[in-house]
């Protein structure tokens, strides 16, 4: 009876592993000890592509590819000898074959056991493929830059480093685009990635098979000449670089014109390792940017220590900010029949503790395009702002005009922030006045003209300094909504003496009464200068023969105990 029963029990367990194997989504496949399939379940079939009879009876061979078959005959005699299976019971990846001759991955976890036939082997299988797929499609992106298909920044490092790794000569070659930004800006995000892709397409092409080309950053591309640190070759292929950024590139209809900077670095004689090497190549290209854009330079060591100083005094202003070193001084702008105050420059000064007072030339390059600059410009426009309200609230009829940051005229916020310093400090539009200088409004043309008009349009004045020394054409004094034009003072210095300057001058002065404009002539020392500015025309002028830059108290205090305009003027300048 036990006996009895105990077969009904096997049977009842024979019967719910059949169920499962038929039902089951996991492969599973069996051989016997001739290594012929003794058994598949549904799965399996599908897997593989076979129907269950024909894969019944055959050698397990037929889903095996053919170059592995030998090792796997190998490896089932020694196993049927009786040694263990090398993996046993832990998941293997490997390659199967399907009926149509496709290879694929799999998992496979294989077990053996002694049966009334001897030897067999069973495994369960499964397939990896979506697996393998997704890891490769990591790998890609851990090594490929997704919008352009270049490399990325750590696939450069990675073939940068086996160069020094193999001691092979390199050179690399850092390219960060010229008017990208106003691509963006201008004709938004879209063509801007159209241009990246573009130029992902050029480089290669232009460069040949022996160059590597990455994107490394935003608009920041990087090229890897291996196997030569020729500075001749680097500067060879650098240069024909820029002369194929010459030609525009045309994106979904628009014609973009766009420039490069370029920083070149050898290996090994600018760098030890890949995360030194591109540091160089780096300080190379900010030399390049900062000499103006679409020139080619080659590290040497004074640009690592220049850069260094530069990092290290911009800290040093960031505490200064933070620690109210920062203070505007202000120079008057007079009337020169007068000499009645009739406005107020701002200009920027540092407290320094221990190097004095500086002007902004001591410091202001080394904020070049960074952050900080932009928050000292709105530092420096809501100081004014103040005083320009402290002025008004005395019943003073006196303008306060301050410069722009050329970060703050791109600034998408910068009708808000003019606004808000409006209404902050109850001021009258009209007696603020923000200076632009001819260069940095035509370096972005029509956006500098949209801001400017916004400005306008909440009545604040808007002064073209240096008028004179950029390349402005005359016509741009109608094009921009301008209420002030001011002559650089080189003009004025030579007035007396060069004839082309006075030229320049009167025409100058000509030109600005015709459209409307107030002209303020700058860097006024003499009389003699001050005599032919007015036989010229000029009525208004500021310079060292009036007042030179002095805080606000000192304003004050002149404003408030002296009567007469002259005496006024006087008293400062002495």
């Amino acid at each position: 009876m036990p006996e009895t029963h105990l077969s009904k029990a096997n049977r009842h367990l024979a019967f719910t592993v059949a169920q499962f194997a038929e039902a089951t989504n996991l492969s599973l496949v069996s051989i016997d000890s001739k290594g012929n399939i003794e058994f598949v379940n549904p799965s399996a079939c599908k897997l593989f592509g076979y129907t269950k009879a024909e894969m019944i009876g055959q050698p397990i061979m037929i889903i095996i590819p053919e170059r592995m078959r030998g090792a796997h005959m190998a490896g089932l005699q020694r196993v049927a000898g009786g040694q263990a299976p090398h993996f046993g019971g832990r998941p293997v990846e490997v390659c199967a074959l399907k009926k149509d001759g496709t290879e694929f991955p799999i998992e496979i976890i294989l077990s053996v056991w002694s049966g009334k036939q001897g030897f067999c082997a069973g495994a369960v299988i499964t397939d990896i493929s979506d697996r393998r797929e997704r890891e490769s499609k990591l790998l890609r992106l851990a090594s490929q830059d997704t919008l352009t298909g270049l490399s990325n920044r750590h696939r450069f490092s990675t073939l940068l480093s086996e160069c020094f790794d193999s001691g092979s000569a390199a050179s690399i070659i850092l390219l960060d685009l010229d008017g990208f930004k106003e691509v963006n800006d201008t004709h938004g995000h879209l063509v801007g990635d159209c241009l990246l892709q573009a130029i992902g397409v050029r480089l290669p092409y232009l460069l040949g098979r022996n160059a590597e080309v990455a994107r490394i950053g935003g608009d920041e591309f990087a090229v890897l000449l291996n196997g030569t640190n020729d500075p001749l070759k680097a500067h060879a292929q650098s240069q024909a670089i820029l002369e194929a950024f010459r030609k525009p590139f045309d994106v979904g209809g628009h014609v973009l014109e766009l420039g490069t900077s370029i920083g070149i670095a050898l290996a090994p004689a600018h760098g030890n390792d890949a995360e030194e090497l591109i540091a160089s190549a780096d300080f190379a290209l900010y030399r390049a940017k900062a000499e103006g854009g679409n020139v080619i330079r080659i590290y040497d060591a004074t640009m690592r220590s220049e850069t260094a100083a530069r990092r290290e005094l911009r800290d040093e202003l960031l505490r200064a900010l933070r620690g109210g070193e920062l203070e505007l001084f202000y120079q008057p702008q007079v009337d020169l029949l007068d000499r009645r105050i009739v406005g107020l420059e701002a200009l920027l000064r540092w407290n320094h503790p221990q190097r004095g007072l500086l002007a902004p030339g001591a410091f202001l390059p080394a904020l070049d395009q960074s952050a900080l600059a932009l928050e000292i410009g709105w530092w420096t426009l809501d100081q004014a702002a103040a005083r320009a309200g402290d002025l008004q609230a005395s019943g003073h009829d006196i303008k306060v005009s301050v410069n722009l940051f050329p970060g703050q005229l791109r600034a998408i916020n910068l009708i808000h922030r003019v606004a808000d310093a409006l209404q902050r400090h109850s001021l009258k539009p009209e007696r603020l006045e923000l200076e632009v200088t001819e260069t940095i409004a035509l370096a972005d043309d029509d956006r500098s003209f949209d801001a400017m008009t916004a400005i306008r349009e909440l009545g604040v004045g808007i002064a073209f300094d240096d008028f004179g020394t950029g390349y402005a054409s005359l016509s741009s004094l109608q094009r921009y909504p301008l209420t002030t034009l001011k002559i650089d003072r080189g003009f004025v210095q030579h007035i007396n003496c060069k004839p082309s300057d006075l030229a320049i001058t009167r025409a100058l002065v000509v030109l600005s009464s015709e459209m409307g404009l107030k002209t303020i002539a700058e860097g006024i020392e003499t009389e003699e200068q001050e005599r032919a500015l007015i036989e010229l025309g000029c009525l208004f002028g500021q310079g060292y023969r009036y007042c030179k830059p002095v805080p606000f108290r000192t304003i004050l205090d002149l404003l408030a105990h002296t009567a007469s305009p002259t005496q006024q003027i006087c008293s400062i300048a002495s």
